[in-house]
């Protein structure tokens, strides 16, 4: 618990119970999670405050959201020393159409991409789907 809080704190986050749960279970998923995921398993806990949980994390870079075209955000833990910068740190996400997991593949980054004049990026996801290496095994 001492390195969560300190990871945190680290990113300016006050390391609440709550928080640090919420960290805690996001850093043993393998895959991405949603609210609705997270909501099942604190479940005693107001849906408002585990969003706000997230979308801190979100904010601060602790965490990442991840649009993977289900309909419904995922989140995802940042590796270390991840600052979610546009132009640095964004890597591929992969959705699997038949376990209908979301994983990152934060060894395979996203190139730069040069835009016209006058456009300016404020988000960029990438997700690739297909089979993933769990279910081919099936």
């Amino acid at each position: 618990m001492k390195e969560i809080e300190k990871i945190l704190e680290s990113k300016g986050v006050r390391p609440t119970a709550m928080r640090i749960l919420i960290y805690k279970h996001l850093a043993q998923k393998e895959v991405a999670t949603s609210l609705t995921d997270i909501e099942s398993v604190f479940s005693k806990v107001e849906r408002t405050t585990l969003y706000r949980t997230l979308k801190t994390f979100e904010d601060k870079g602790i965490a990442h959201q991840i649009d993977d075209g289900t309909g419904t955000q995922k989140y995802a833990l940042c590796e270390p020393g991840c600052n979610c910068e546009l132009e640095q740190d964004l890597h591929l996400h992969f959705h699997c159409n038949q376990c209908n997991e979301t994983v990152c593949l934060t060894e395979h980054k996203i190139p730069h991409i040069n835009l016209p004049e006058g456009f300016v990026a404020e988000d960029a996801n990438l997700v690739l789907k297909g089979v993933c290496d769990k279910c081919t095994l099936m």
